[in-house]
């Protein structure tokens, strides 16, 4: 009897104990299920890693690497359009074309054989100028330049400004009113009538 009586109080503090929240349980499970998400990311991520690893080196097969310090091939360099313009004969210099002419006429005279030729007597606008046109006078000790002064300032007779000077022992301007290059320095002038060598200058497109 006393067996049965024991059986029945523990059956019924059996049932009477509480029973586990579900909504408890959820919460309990929930930190789980929150760990689990980054898990899953850092599984992916090595995965991700390699797929754009690969997309970064992967080359084509006809690709061939060119340095950065390569010369240009010569048949795809722009061609000089100075040089290439300039006529035969005349010397490409800045952007215009120089003619030494080996004949000794008169500062007029030169001026008319440079016309004729679609230009005029040279002018000159900067030392490094000058010096090219020393050099190509061809030993030449004089050569008529273009410029003249007509009772007032120096001019150039393509009227190019009279900015740059390069005088030497210069003579008066009303007596010796026209100007020659000196080939070894700097320029003079002398009377227009005397006859020296002369240099024309005119735009290679002709303009």
């Amino acid at each position: 009897m006393k067996t049965v009586l024991v059986l029945s109080i523990l059956l019924c503090a059996a049932f009477a104990a509480p029973q586990p929240d579900a909504e408890k349980t959820s919460k309990e499970k929930a930190p789980e299920a929150a760990v689990e998400v980054p898990q899953e990311q850092m599984v992916a991520q090595p995965e991700m890693d390699k797929m754009t690893k690969d997309v970064k080196v992967f080359v084509p097969e006809d690709f061939v690497p060119v340095p950065r310090n390569e010369p240009v091939p010569e048949e795809e360099t722009a061609p000089d359009s100075r040089n290439n313009f300039c006529p035969v004969g005349w010397f490409a210099h800045g952007s215009r074309c120089f003619l030494f002419v080996n004949t000794p006429k008169t500062w007029y005279s030169a001026e008319e054989h440079c016309n004729n030729l679609g230009g005029h007597l040279a002018s000159v606008t900067n030392p490094r100028e000058y010096s090219f046109l020393q050099q190509i006078s061809g030993g030449s000790s004089t050569a008529w330049l273009g410029g003249f002064n007509l009772q007032g300032p120096w001019l150039w007779i393509d009227r190019e400004g009279f900015y740059y000077t390069n005088w030497y022992s210069p003579l008066s301007s009303s007596s010796y009113p026209c100007i020659y290059l000196r080939n070894n320095y700097g320029w003079g002038n002398n009377r227009c009538n005397i006859a020296y060598n002369f240099i024309c200058a005119k735009n290679p497109f002709g303009c």
